[in-house]
């Protein structure tokens, strides 16, 4: 339980809170390439603020905010060009770094140009996405470096699900640290659900919880699980998969590798995205000139959450609590350590940020990749293409425009091991 103050500060978003200036330190997805490649300039909001995001026809990304230094107009009008966005009111020019590189009809007032200057934020794609990074960053203290995480660079068949939630992330990011809830929403609900809409729920979901842990680590926290029939040497436990602080939670298993993302758009408002790569043993190589984006049902059309899929199950969950959960009235009991642990992590880091220092997870080094670890054999379920196709059929990826290619890839896949092992036995034999 926390007091309302805490709770306050635990889910503020806003520039110049303690939390806000926290979540100002890392980058996160804000466009799809393709919207960006279909039109220059977009309108974007993050962390309740709003900014011009553009591509100059050199390819060279931008963002600042929404709002031209000059006379307030909208930027997000703006027009794009060579060296970066013309305000559409005066014809303002500001580039990528927001230095002011044209007054039109300022021409004999050089220093009045010189002393204007937009606060531009540090931009870059990556997998499919546009990356924004809006925080504090100057020439000596430059921004950290976009992390580059394996999921979004390793090779396979990409798609992305998404919708924007009309609540706070942080009671999303609890639910990464809350294992009991899967037996219980993704098994016995679903189940329930299942008996009464004609279809049957995937019965690896509903394996009875035996012991839970969690580990800290350098990027977040490890969430482990031991499940009935399972022991200490599975995936589950010994290899678990990670909440990516402060808004990322990276899952697994039968080939499929998945980051969800959590993204603070405003205080009461969570672009969820399902980010996921299917590279199953096996797998050959699928070209894809662009990853695809779809959006996730939320509601039907009676205005009922649509809770027949997984993740709308939890969508239903969380968005239930209210636009800010109210944690002065709950009651958490030894299940929710994890959460716990949470909070006590954000706190802590709300604190580093006030000494000056870098945040959790915030990285400085030139790198290639970033390997996470995380299960392959998720819930115990075994090998073969069963679980990836269960989560095809019963999980958000029902919606890809791409399905059909997907349930080819990971049947393919298993075809294709299936055939080595039994070449393996032959020759064995025949030796």
């Amino acid at each position: 339980m926390l007091t309302a103050e805490q709770n306050e500060q635990l889910t503020q978003v806003e520039a110049g809170t303690p939390m806000g200036e926290v979540l100002r330190r890392y980058w996160y997805p804000v466009a799809f390439t393709r919207e960006l490649e279909e039109f220059p300039v977009k309108r974007v909001e993050l962390l309740g603020e709003f900014f011009a995001l553009w591509k100059s026809p050199s390819g060279r990304y931008g963002i600042v905010p929404e709002a031209c230094p000059h006379r307030k107009a909208s930027l997000a009008y703006g027009v794009v060009e060579a060296d970066g966005i013309r305000c559409p009111y005066h014809g303002w020019v500001f580039d990528a770094d927001g230095a002011c590189t044209s007054q039109p009809a300022e021409r004999d007032n050089t220093q009045f140009q010189d002393r204007v200057k937009a606060h531009a934020g540090k931009v870059e794609e990556m997998g499919g996405l546009i990356w924004a990074y809006v925080g504090p960053h100057s020439a000596d203290e430059p921004a950290p470096l976009l992390p580059r995480f394996d999921t979004f660079v390793m090779d396979g068949f990409r798609d992305i699900g998404w919708v924007d939630l009309p609540c706070n992330y942080v009671q999303i990011m609890e639910n990464a640290v809350d294992p009991h809830h899967v037996e219980f929403l993704h098994g016995r609900y679903f189940e329930f659900v299942g008996r009464h809409e004609g279809f049957t729920a995937p019965a690896s979901f509903g394996k009875e919880h035996v012991k839970i842990g969690f580990t800290a680590f350098e990027w977040g926290i490890i969430k482990r699980r031991v499940l009935k029939g399972a022991t200490e040497e599975d995936d589950d436990w010994k290899v678990g998969h990670p909440l990516v602080f402060p808004y990322n939670m990276r899952v697994g298993g039968g080939g499929i590798h998945q980051m969800q993302i959590r993204v603070p758009v405003n205080r009461t408002t969570t672009r969820f995205m399902l980010y996921t790569v299917h590279s199953p043993d096996g797998y050959e190589h699928v070209d894809q000139p662009q990853v695809p984006d779809y959006e996730l049902p939320l509601f039907d059309d009676k205005g009922r959450h649509v809770t027949n899929y997984v993740e709308g199950q939890d969508m239903m969950a969380w968005v239930t609590q209210g636009p800010i959960t109210d944690r002065t009235t709950e009651h958490l009991g030894r299940s929710d350590i994890g959460v716990a642990m949470l909070r006590k992590m954000f706190r802590e880091q709300m604190d580093v940020v006030a000494r000056g220092e870098d945040p959790l997870g915030t990285i400085r080094e030139e790198h290639e990749r970033i390997d996470l670890p995380c299960e392959k054999d998720k819930f115990h379920a075994g090998g073969g293409a069963q679980f990836a196709l269960d989560f095809c059929d019963m999980g958000s990826t029902r919606f890809s425009p791409v399905l059909d290619t997907i349930k080819k890839i990971h049947i393919s896949a298993a075809d294709s091991i299936a055939a080595e092992k039994a070449a393996a036995r032959d020759a064995a034999q025949a030796g």
